[in-house]
């Protein structure tokens, strides 16, 4: 069983917003970023949680939003938080264990999935969900020499979450990718109040239409 079943969203997001952590805004901003540039007319998102962003979505723009998560109780919570959002399919699925069973969408928006459900299996499900043509875009937290990978806060169903959670350096997926057809059109490096830094990747999946 993920631990993440055993995480209520109450926990997850106050440990998101917790001083020495305070990431989804951050998290906000970056897949802000993505939107206004590829600007795709559907759209999944891998480990929706609560809905953290989805108010960033021009749904003129996006008609499709897929939220993809191994949490029922999340997407409970999304679809009552969410209910007026044009466009919004919800999915109970764990991406570690096979592909979606999806359309493919213009863009796949995954961010700190992989630290936590690996680049194997989870890796191959998110881009079979890609178009080709169509791009995914990762966010990875990056190393500091100052706080652990999981921030210690008083949220103990978090800490649990530790034994799990490995860093994806940015280099190794960038070439991995490339491996897979994926070239990298975007990059860039956020800071984060703690000391920690987010990198955000877009990569292209090249083929035709």
């Amino acid at each position: 069983m993920s631990r993440w079943l055993r995480v209520p969203l109450a926990d997850y997001e106050g440990h998101m917003t917790a001083a020495g952590v305070e990431q989804l805004a951050p998290l906000v901003e970056l897949f802000r970023q993505v939107l206004a540039s590829a600007r795709p007319g559907s759209l999944a998102i891998l480990g929706i949680a609560g809905g953290n962003g989805l108010e960033a979505i021009d749904t003129q723009v996006t008609k499709r939003i897929l939220g993809i998560d191994i949490n029922r109780e999340y997407l409970d919570a999304v679809a009552q938080r969410h209910a007026s959002l044009p466009g919004l399919e919800l999915l109970h699925h764990d991406l570690a264990q096979g592909p979606v069973g999806q359309p493919p969408v213009d863009l796949v928006h995954a961010a700190l999935v992989f630290e936590h459900a690996g680049t194997g299996q989870c890796l191959d499900s998110a881009l079979a969900l890609v178009k080709p043509g169509g791009r995914l875009s990762v966010v990875l937290q990056l190393p500091s020499e100052t706080q652990a990978g999981v921030a210690p806060t008083g949220y103990l169903s978090l800490q649990a979450l530790k034994e799990t959670f490995q860093l994806i350096d940015p280099a190794w997926l960038t070439q991995t990718l490339a491996s897979r057809g994926c070239q990298l059109e975007y990059e860039t490096r956020h800071p984060l109040p703690s000391g920690k830094a987010f990198w955000l990747g877009v990569f292209l999946l090249l083929g035709a239409e």
